[in-house]
């Protein structure tokens, strides 16, 4: 039974990368024919021998989201795009923790106390 359910998992993550590559394969093809071959970012350009090393980025991180006018991609270096994504991630756990962008808190500040009675804790000790 569990050979069963493991073929299965492993045939539908087989079917999953396999649409995501194909996926892939379609808007960065379009991608790379519509934009000159140049980092968005940091402006670094590529040739057929580095061209691996740039990336699609969806703008609006949504990777089912490819207008074929290429509205929501933008190449980036491999760096770059990793650091977009980082940034984004970042930028979500600070929203989840209840801090704006700009480093200004929206939660109540707290209110504990935790040292107040540290004195008389070390006359003890």
């Amino acid at each position: 039974m569990n050979d069963d359910k493991t073929a299965r998992t492993d045939r539908l993550i087989a079917e999953a990368v396999r649409s995501r590559l194909a996926r892939e394969a379609g808007y960065r093809e379009q991608a790379l024919k519509i934009y000159p071959w140049v980092c968005g970012r940091c402006g670094r350009e590529f040739n057929h021998r580095n061209l691996r090393e740039l990336t699609v980025h969806h703008r609006n991180h949504n990777h089912d989201d490819n207008p074929s006018d290429g509205s929501n991609w933008e190449l980036l270096c491999l760096y770059c795009h990793d650091n977009e994504h980082s940034r984004q991630l970042d930028a979500d756990a600070a929203r989840q923790a209840g801090v704006s962008a700009t480093g200004g808190g929206t939660k109540a500040p707290a209110t504990g106390q935790p040292f107040a009675n540290l004195r008389e804790l070390l006359k003890k000790g």
